[in-house]
This record gives C-alpha cells, sequence and structure tokens, in this order.
C-alpha cells in the first residue's frame, strides 16, 4: 500500500499534508476504515485518496466547530480587532477587557455630556431687546459669526441637537451649614469652612461638601432662578424677555447626529471584527489536537467513508451473478453514514455548549453554593485547640 508521504497530492485542500501526525493517522485510517466496512469479506470500493479526503475534511469539520465555540466565548474581546491573520490566536486564552461595554456606554455618556466618540459645538445666539423666540438653525453662530448649522464642523447633518443651553442666574456662593449665615461666605474664601458661628468644630468627608454644593447649584438654577426657556422643533424660547438695549450673548451647545460608521476620530476598529463571520481564527493544527479530538475525527471520517460508499454502491443497486444478482446496500450505508456524522456534531456541539467561558463561570458559582451546604453541615469545633506533631 502506498504510503500518505509518498502520495502526489492526496488530499483536496493539502491543508494538513505536511504535518507527520496527520500522516501517520492518515495511514492507519486505510486500515480502520477498511475493517470497519467489512473489507475482509467484502471489497471496499474506495481509494486511499477518498479515504484521506475524508479525514481531511474531518480535521476540518472538527476545527469549525470548536473554533466557533471557541470564538463564541471571546467575541466581546475580539470585536474591533485586526481582521488579518490570527492564526494561532485559536489556541490562545485572552485577558477579558470592557471594550465592549465601554463602546455599548458610550451613547449615554455623550448624551449626558460626559464623553463619547463625537465632538460637541458651542455658539452664540445674539439676543435682542424685547424678542423671546429664535431659531436655533438661522440665528447660532460660532465665534467667527458663522451659522453652525452650515458651517465645517458640520460635515454629513441635517439636524442639530441640544446638547446644553447656559441661560441661568450667576451661581451664588455655597452655603454649608446655616444658609442664612454671612459667615459662611467667610467660610468659603478663607477655608475654615469645618466651623459654624457656634465654633462648633464638624469633621466631614469631602463628598459631603461637594454633595451639598452640587444640592445648592440646582437649586439656584431651578428653584430661585427666573430664567429658563423652552424649545419647540427649531425654535428656542427665553425667560424673561431681554430688556437691554445692549445686545448680549446667548450660549448654546449642540451636536449633529452621529454616523456610527464614521465617529469624529480615526478609528481603526471600525474596520475590525465585527461578528462571528470575520473573527481570523485559523485552522487548528492537528498535531496539537488530544486524543478526545482525535478519536471523534476517526468517527466522523468513517462515517463519512460510510456515505461515500454507499453513494459508489449506489449507482449500481444490483449486480448480476450467474443464476442470480446481487443487491447492494448502498442506500443503507448513505442513511447511517449521514445519521452516524449528525449525531457525531450535536454530540460535540452540546459538550462545547457547556464549555463556553460564561457556562463555566455558571457551573463554578453553582459549584461553591453546593460547597456552601456541604460545609454548613460539618460540626461546629467546641473551641479546643488540636495540636498534632
Amino acid at each position: 500500500m502506498t504510503s500518505f508521504a509518498n502520495t502526489v497530492n492526496p488530499t483536496p485542500f493539502s491543508f494538513f499534508d505536511s504535518d507527520t501526525d496527520f500522516q501517520t493517522e492518515a495511514d492507519s485510517l486505510i486500515t480502520f476504515v477498511k475493517r470497519k466496512l467489512g473489507d475482509d469479506i467484502l471489497s471496499v470500493e474506495l481509494t486511499n485518496k477518498q479515504m484521506w479526503a475524508c479525514l481531511e475534511e474531518s480535521v476540518l469539520e472538527y476545527g469549525s466547530i470548536v473554533n466557533t465555540y471557541q470564538a463564541q466565548s471571546q467575541l466581546m474581546n475580539l470585536l474591533g480587532t485586526a481582521t488579518g491573520s490570527m492564526t494561532g490566536s485559536q489556541d490562545k486564552y485572552p485577558r477579558e477587557n470592557f471594550e465592549f461595554v465601554l463602546r455599548r456606554a458610550e451613547p449615554y455618556a455623550m448624551d449626558a455630556g460626559l464623553g463619547g466618540s463625537y465632538n460637541s459645538v458651542s455658539g452664540s445666539i445674539d439676543l435682542i431687546k424685547n424678542q423671546q423666540d429664535y431659531d436655533i438653525y438661522d440665528s447660532l453662530k460660532d465665534a467667527d459669526g458663522n451659522l453652525i448649522f452650515s458651517s465645517s464642523a458640520n460635515t454629513q447633518s441635517t439636524k442639530m441637537k441640544i446638547m446644553e443651553v447656559f441661560h441661568y442666574s450667576p451661581q451664588a456662593a455655597y452655603r454649608f451649614f446655616d444658609t442664612t449665615s454671612a459667615i459662611n461666605y467667610l467660610n468659603n474664601e478663607f477655608s475654615f469652612e469645618s466651623f459654624t458661628p457656634e465654633t462648633v468644630f464638624y469633621v466631614l468627608p469631602i463628598f459631603e461638601d461637594v454633595l451639598r454644593g452640587g444640592q445648592l447649584d440646582m437649586s439656584n438654577r431651578v428653584r430661585r432662578s427666573n430664567y429658563s426657556y423652552k424649545i419647540q422643533g427649531t425654535k428656542i424660547r427665553i425667560y424673561p424677555k431681554p430688556t437691554q438695549d445692549d445686545p448680549k450673548n446667548l450660549f448654546i451647545q449642540v451636536g449633529f447626529a452621529p454616523d456610527p460608521l464614521r465617529p469624529d476620530y480615526a478609528d481603526a476598529t471600525i474596520y475590525g471584527v465585527s461578528g462571528l463571520s470575520n473573527v481570523p481564527f485559523g485552522r487548528l493544527t492537528f498535531s496539537n489536537i488530544n486524543s478526545m479530538g482525535r478519536q471523534w475525527i476517526r468517527q466522523y471520517a468513517l462515517s463519512s467513508a460510510k456515505e461515500l460508499l454507499g453513494i459508489v454502491r449506489s449507482k449500481f443497486d444490483q449486480v448480476p451473478i450467474p443464476g442470480s444478482s446481487l443487491t447492494l446496500n448502498g442506500n443503507d450505508l448513505v442513511s447511517a453514514g449521514r445519521e452516524e456524522k449528525s449525531n457525531l456534531t450535536t454530540q460535540l456541539r452540546e459538550m462545547l455548549d457547556t464549555m463556553t467561558y460564561s457556562k463555566l463561570i455558571a457551573n463554578k458559582a453553582e459549584e461553591a453554593e453546593n460547597l456552601q451546604r456541604i460545609l454548613k453541615g460539618i460540626p461546629i469545633p467546641n473551641g479546643k485547640a488540636i495540636i498534632i506533631g
């Protein structure tokens, strides 16, 4: 029998032909398949290359299923990475990161004015005496007097979104303790805010001062301020009505409708991994596959060979022999081979489904809970130390 290594183009794709472990497996597979399909009694009408093709298909199928579940476990960490060659990455155990979570949270941060991937623009409206209503698209200008909406800052949008209107009375000084005591102004100015007029000393955490200051600032803006505004469509109405003859400016911060594929900075991750379809995992190296995987591959290769033999025999349903005819079992082999392949694939997928990273975490948590239940049944010692030695 011609060995695998001495055969020209032994497999259709030649992905594993140079792997010495695959070469050894391929030579042994010939004997395995023929004996399992009854070659000692009835000739198996398959060539060596056909059986080697079944072996190559089996390794590729095994690698495809394993890589799918590996990518499923790692996808959150791989999104946005380069789609070039990642051969070998399928065998690595990556570090977890929060890039996916932070990216999903960016829109909330942007709406809150705390970051995001898109810039905001500030401009102002020239207020006119006794005029309350202004069109933001026609009146909001930058420092050079150009309309914000038609400026170079707006490259793609036909809509502006108001982020913040700076229209409120000047901020009052914080009053930390007694809101009616004038000494609190001195407390803030001369850094002895831990005292009250009664000279009682207080030790307070910094966060309390910050929260109290934010509370009073918001109270001054909302409860004690007559300054307000109302937005309807493209119009903004301000209160109170401007009454001064000298021009005043109303400053407004706006943003434009964001294009998810064109953030305001060069983001190469936009063109990176976007899903399971373009995770650039390479093929599994056959020499690195353990005994469990190789046994699955052998069984799948046998089932593929059985299906292929059935297809060959189905071409001649009956073979004439002297005085009678011989009925071949081609259809039975095809059905049995396909059923076995389906069962093997289902078993492998079910096993891998229990081994994704999320399932491993859930299993570990359940194990910890069960361990706690067991430990609760252990008698509590009476407090006496047990000395050994």
